[in-house]
């Protein structure tokens, strides 16, 4: 490839290609459920800008391409609720987006207080599953989904971040 992918905080620059790459990467999940009206799919520009000004928000990038994101942001229980986290499909399986929670999760611990990082992905995303119980996520319960799919709701104490390094 002859580039280095590099982790970054989300600028509102990258508003526009992380839309569109959320997109892009939601579709595998969607036809997983046969549920195309799953919240990534049906999030609106606006809303994206939105929680890049305001969220914990890393991208990665491959030159000036974004070709992965993850978002965050402290609970009022004083947990992290990380989510969206998505990398483009050409580039999955290399580490990137292991990277991308350990970016979210260093910050989300040192610069807003997070005790816990918690996360969700459907029951059936083994893959999604496999990432997260490899960094030291823990599966603490379920929950259903707005859109209806069965969710696996994961967590890990925010001591343990730099398990994903």
């Amino acid at each position: 490839m002859g580039m280095s992918v590099t982790i970054s905080v989300a600028t509102e620059q990258d508003v526009e290609q992380i839309f569109r790459l959320q997109y892009l990467c939601f579709q595998s999940e969607a036809a997983l459920y046969g549920n195309y009206r799953i919240d990534p799919l049906v999030q609106t520009f606006d809303s994206v800008r939105q929680e890049v000004a305001s969220d914990c928000v890393y991208v990665a990038r491959l030159g000036d391409e974004v070709v992965g994101s993850v978002r965050g942001s402290v609970t009022e229980d004083g947990a992290a609720a990380i989510g969206k986290l998505c990398v483009h499909p050409r580039l999955q399986g290399h580490g990137i987006g292991a990277r991308l929670l350990r970016a979210a999760e260093s910050a989300l611990a040192e610069e807003r207080g997070a005790t816990r990082f918690r996360l969700h992905t459907g029951h059936r995303s083994e893959g999604n599953l496999r990432l997260y119980r490899r960094v030291g996520y823990e599966t603490v319960g379920t929950a259903k989904g707005a859109d209806g799919v069965p969710m696996i709701v994961l967590e890990k104490p925010a001591g343990a971040y730099a398990q994903t390094a």
